[in-house]
């Protein structure tokens, strides 16, 4: 249960991972488990596995099993997430215009 339609949003993408991996299946389409965690670098596996798994949960990515030696899985944005990375881009330029670009670590939605 959700207090408002506010709360509903923020609690999808709420956790310190979650914007970084919605942005890194946007921009590359399709990733695998390995690929994520390079990309975020500092998260460890069981925290990426969480994250995964409450996205995938919420619809906002889809896992795909290949069933082949060695097996994988992929991951990839759904419609739903798909959708919600024009409300990332908004917050992302608001930070980008309003704070301080010393103050942040890494760059996210103008990196190339």
């Amino acid at each position: 249960m959700y207090l408002n339609e506010f709360d509903a949003t923020m609690k999808l993408i709420q956790g310190k991972w979650k914007i970084m991996i919605l942005y890194e299946l946007y921009e590359s389409k399709t990733v695998r488990f390995n690929e994520l965690q390079k990309y975020i670098e500092k998260i460890s596996h069981k925290t990426l596995t969480n994250q995964l798994r409450e996205l995938e949960q919420d619809k906002l990515i889809q896992r795909k099993i290949f069933k082949e030696v060695p097996p994988h899985v992929e991951y990839s944005l759904t419609e739903s997430g798909q959708s919600m990375i024009p409300v990332l881009d908004v917050i992302c330029n608001w930070g980008l215009e309003h704070i301080s670009h010393d103050k942040i670590q890494r760059l996210l939605c103008n990196e190339e």
